[in-house]
């Protein structure tokens, strides 16, 4: 039986550890206690004496293949990207919503529909602490929900002395106040990798798992470090000063809203110096095991992508365009913009997934235990 130091040979040793937190989460909800997130949020031993040697610390771990086949069984796993049950271009109807959301504001629409009627208790985002930093979030009221909404360079914050990661805490550490609070019915609002952690625990039916009802992925590029160094490097590439930055997204290129109302654009390619290691070799790039995915690629200024995956993702997309909490880009072409969405997003996927083999064929050469398959 494989235990959490493989999973250091195997995967952190490697560099692939995506710090998404499934295997500490696991740990804490069954009150093992062995394990714990560093405080750059990367898993290791709170006390290796605790550790019963179980090995499903192991098994759902993303960068590991044991359970591959079952979760795509699972999840109804199609290729090239994963099951597509519908794709759209949407937004919330909600003015205030769109203002405060990126892009359409559609993952923001559908958490507060799920909440407004009763169908969720919950949900685990992240939110902003300052300029590029998001922590964990268990939302449980519209306001949470509201509030942790959109990507803002916010000045009114100061960094995290030990942190210049964005994204680098995963929401998944927030399963503990979750089962703490006795909460049942919760949505999910993460990255692909840890989307695909999540349903590894539900393919093994282990807590805390059984309290995700919903899952909601995030089309990734890859997470980027946002530290001082980066941070000057960014601002001379693009031509401007951090202090005159008001709202910052990341679709086909970096796009910065300055105060002045002027758009500074930075392509993809040229921020290669500051995605975090692990993002080299992950091949998901439309989170793939969502219910439902979303991202600005493919849609217009002020709309959303949307992937529709499974049966329980259509019925929230249906229920919530409805009930007007939700709509589609109502133009004429529609039908074809769907078609030019969907064909983009399995252009980037290709991309992503051709980058994380080729990186991985090299990464073997040093570590001959990473997963090929990607």
């Amino acid at each position: 039986m494989k235990t959490f130091n493989n999973l250091i040979e195997d995967v952190q040793k490697p560099g692939l550890c995506h710090r998404c937190g499934g295997c500490v989460t696991f740990c804490t909800a069954i009150n093992y206690g062995a394990l714990e997130l560093d405080s750059e949020g990367k898993p290791r031993y709170a006390d290796e004496a605790k550790c019963i040697e179980c090995g499903l610390c192991y098994s759902i771990c993303p960068e590991i293949d044991e359970l591959d086949e079952e979760t795509k069984k699972r999840s109804v796993w199609t290729p090239p990207i994963g099951r597509v049950i519908e794709t759209g271009i949407a937004r919330a109807t909600d003015p205030k919503v769109r203002k405060k959301a990126t892009d359409g504001g559609v993952v923001t629409a559908l958490l507060l529909h799920l909440f407004r009627n009763g169908r969720i208790d919950g949900a685990i985002v992240t939110k902003q602490s300052g300029p590029f930093l998001r922590e964990p979030f268990l939302a449980v009221s519209e306001e949470d929900i509201l509030n942790a909404a959109g990507f803002f360079f916010d000045t009114s914050h100061g960094m995290k002395s030990f942190s210049d990661y964005y994204l680098t805490y995963s929401q998944i550490r927030e399963f503990d106040p979750l089962i703490k609070k006795g909460l049942q019915r919760v949505a999910f609002v993460g990255t692909p990798c840890q989307i695909k952690s999540v349903r590894r625990m539900q393919t093994l039916n282990i807590i805390p798992s059984d309290t995700i009802k919903f899952c909601l992925g995030l089309f990734c590029s890859g997470n980027f470090v946002f530290g001082k160094n980066q941070q000057e490097k960014i601002a001379q590439i693009g031509g401007f000063r951090f202090e005159d930055v008001k709202k910052i997204n990341i679709k086909e290129d970096l796009i910065i809203q300055l105060n002045s109302g002027e758009v500074k654009t930075i392509m993809l390619d040229e921020l290669e110096f500051m995605k975090r290691f692990a993002c080299y070799f992950c091949p998901d790039y439309s989170a793939e095991y969502a219910d439902v995915s979303f991202g600005g690629i493919g849609a217009e200024e002020g709309w959303t992508t949307v992937i529709t995956r499974t049966p329980v993702g259509r019925a929230v997309i249906a229920d919530a365009r409805s009930r007007n909490t939700i709509e589609n880009n109502r133009q004429d072409n529609y039908p074809k913009l769907q078609s030019q969405a969907l064909k983009k997003v399995k252009a980037w996927s290709s991309k992503k997934k051709d980058a994380a083999l080729k990186n991985r064929k090299t990464l073997r050469n040093k570590f001959p235990n990473v997963w090929q398959d990607a």
